[in-house]
């Protein structure tokens, strides 16, 4: 990244910020910490905006500074060794769903969001930043440190974790309708 690259990220950073956030805010699971995970990434990125590298997306630097505040923040809380946190339900009235129409889809979509959330530290950061984010496999992997390979194991072993809870939920109404 050029000199005149790096004094552009204060100016691109305000826009990248609702995307930053809502990544964040999913990662940590609440408000307060989302907030402080944040601040000092972003406060990072613009220290060390000469470290840029050339072709490599704003956005997708932003995310892995993020991911990587706060590995930091469990880190020093010793909470590392957790797979999953808890969920905020307060953080679903911050989340409009356009989709959900309905109860049903709406009780269908806390359901998926829970299923996110009992992933795997590494499995719910690449589901996050793969599918709710739209990042490609090799932004993914950029924004990590880890190969695309990587990147593509996780997202298949959290997709079969999810599926086989929403298998096993089916297994028993489908034995249930077939007995009547």
């Amino acid at each position: 990244m050029s000199t005149a690259d790096a004094e552009n990220l204060p100016s691109l950073l305000p826009g990248m910020l609702p995307r930053l956030w809502a990544f964040s805010l999913r990662l940590c699971g609440n408000q307060h910490d989302a907030e402080d995970v944040l601040q000092r990434a972003c406060v990072r990125a613009l220290e060390r905006a000469h470290q840029l590298q050339r072709g490599t997306s704003p956005l997708s630097w932003m995310f892995s500074i993020v991911h990587s505040t706060w590995i930091n923040e469990l880190r020093a809380r010793n909470v590392r060794s957790r797979s999953s946190m808890e969920w905020d339900d307060n953080f679903l009235e911050t989340v409009p769903d356009p989709g959900a129409r309905d109860p049903e889809t709406s009780f269908l979509s806390g359901e998926i969001i829970a299923a996110v959330e009992r992933l795997p530290e590494a499995q719910r950061t690449v589901m996050l930043l793969v599918v709710v984010e739209g990042l490609s496999y090799v932004e993914a992997a950029e924004a990590l440190g880890v190969p695309i390979g990587t990147i593509m194991s996780r997202l298949s072993r959290a997709r079969q974790t999810i599926g086989a809870q929403f298998a096993d939920r089916a297994a028993p109404v489908a034995r249930s309708a077939g007995s009547e």
